[in-house]
């Protein structure tokens, strides 16, 4: 796209700032609301947001305005943890985390030793990821790595934000996934070719202790402290079996956290899927070293995981952030995410208040990941990466809106009965990378 390329979109705008607390009503100067706003592109970038009448006398003769009154624009949705490579094992019935990983993600997994399902695959992901409102995610490959290279070739040519990393793993699965002599080395060349170009970046990524060796987690220490803007994700106390696990893998070890922090792969680029079964002295060493905990609610549930507890991160000053965890979630949108987080808040008595939630899928989830002075806010010099929201998308939630006496009601509506049909267009880079169909 020609950098200079004017773009104007009229709408409702609406985005955050900071965070807006748990209260039922959000802190002031927490958020931006535009009833009749002007989303103003500049190439890639926005270049102005505000209210459509004060920015309409300094739009250039004769402009054309996409005029989108009737729908909502928020910044595009952000997912922390998610597996591109476990795309088509969604929904299989009747694990438990450790039995999952045995009977539908290594034998999946398998398939990208072969270039050309990676490559299907990254493409099929991405549109759907795109179809759901998702404009940014930071994704696990499999071992091999070609899975990587495919997905970020595919999201190169879409000029996407995207964080990829190729699964470290020298232990505990089938030969074919074992990466033991090879998979720093391969590490090495991915960042070379990948890291920063364009939009991307690279986390390293040991899919969790029990696959490797203290070995293969010193080298991926190092190579965090050799380029501190890697990022780095993982698995962390997501089931008590795996617990229990870790305990006999590394007796040496204090607690399962201690077992990444010996090697120096905690600090403030650092994810960790899950964190359920935390106790507060693990959850104060993680906010001590501003690492996050990805919050996958579909997935936990799905698996019979457990539940995690917001109250508890936000006492201790533990950042977390909102993730989808395809393949063992159930739900690609940051909306369905949103839902199962709502829920699984109420199984708690913690129930999560629609500003939380959709501060926490942008603006939240963009600073969580060192992201937010790129993405995560409809500001000025920010990329334009944004979703345009039908609220009149099915019946139901139609007639739920017109019921709508607030905005606050009307984004919880939408927080608990939206879905990708009410996705009308996604941009990321200024560029529309998704339509609604019809």
């Amino acid at each position: 796209m020609n950098p200079t390329t004017d773009t104007f979109i009229r709408a409702e705008l609406i985005s955050f700032a900071r965070d807006p607390g748990d209260g039922d009503t959000p802190e002031p100067g927490s958020f931006e609301h535009y009833g009749d706003g002007l989303l103003w592109l500049k190439g890639q970038h926005i270049h102005a947001v505000g209210h459509f009448n004060e920015l309409l006398p300094s739009l250039p003769e004769n402009s054309d305005v996409l005029d989108y009154r009737d729908k909502l624009i928020m910044p595009g949705f952000i997912d922390t943890h998610v597996h591109y490579v476990q795309l088509d094992i969604i929904a299989s019935y009747g694990r438990q985390l450790l039995d999952w990983l045995n009977d539908y993600t290594f034998p999946e997994e398998c398939r990208f030793a072969n270039h050309a399902h990676a490559e299907a695959l990254s493409n099929a992901f991405l549109d759907e990821m795109l179809r759901a409102g998702t404009t940014t995610a930071q994704v696990f490959g499999s071992s091999h790595p070609g899975s990587v290279d495919a997905f970020f070739s595919a999201c190169q040519k879409r000029q996407l934000r995207m964080l990829v990393g190729k699964v470290l793993m020298d232990r505990n699965a089938p030969e074919g996934l074992l990466d033991g002599t090879t998979g720093i080395a391969d590490n090495e060349r991915l960042i070379e070719d990948w890291h920063g170009k364009q939009r991307l970046g690279y986390s390293v990524t040991p899919r969790f202790a029990p696959t490797s060796t203290k070995t293969q987690m010193d080298a991926a220490g190092a190579l965090l402290r050799n380029d501190p803007s890697l990022w780095l994700q993982t698995h962390l106390a997501e089931n008590s079996g795996e617990l229990d696990w870790v305990a006999e893998l590394f007796p040496g070890s204090r607690d399962y956290l201690a077992v990444y922090e010996e090697a120096g792969l905690v600090g403030p680029r650092s994810t960790f899927a899950h964190g359920i079964h935390l106790d507060n002295d693990m959850r104060k060493r993680l906010a001590g070293r501003g690492a996050n905990i990805a919050f996958c609610p579909s997935s936990n549930l799905f698996l019979g995981s457990g539940l995690f507890d917001r109250e508890a991160a936000n006492e201790t000053g533990m950042a977390f952030t909102y993730a989808s965890d395809i393949g063992a979630g159930t739900d690609l949108s940051g909306f369905g995410t949103l839902k199962a987080a709502y829920q699984v808040g109420q199984l708690r008595g913690q129930p999560l208040t629609a500003w939380q939630g959709f501060y926490g899928l942008t603006k939240g989830n963009a600073r969580a990941l060192s992201l937010d002075s790129h993405i995560g806010q409809l500001a000025p010099t920010l990329e334009a990466d944004f979703v345009v929201i039908d609220p009149q998308a099915t019946s139901l939630l139609k007639r739920r809106i017109n019921h709508c006496t607030t905005l606050g009601e009307r984004l919880f509506a939408l927080m608990m009965l939206a879905d990708d049909r009410a996705i009308y267009e996604t941009w990321a880079g200024g560029i529309c990378q998704h339509h609604r169909d019809n």
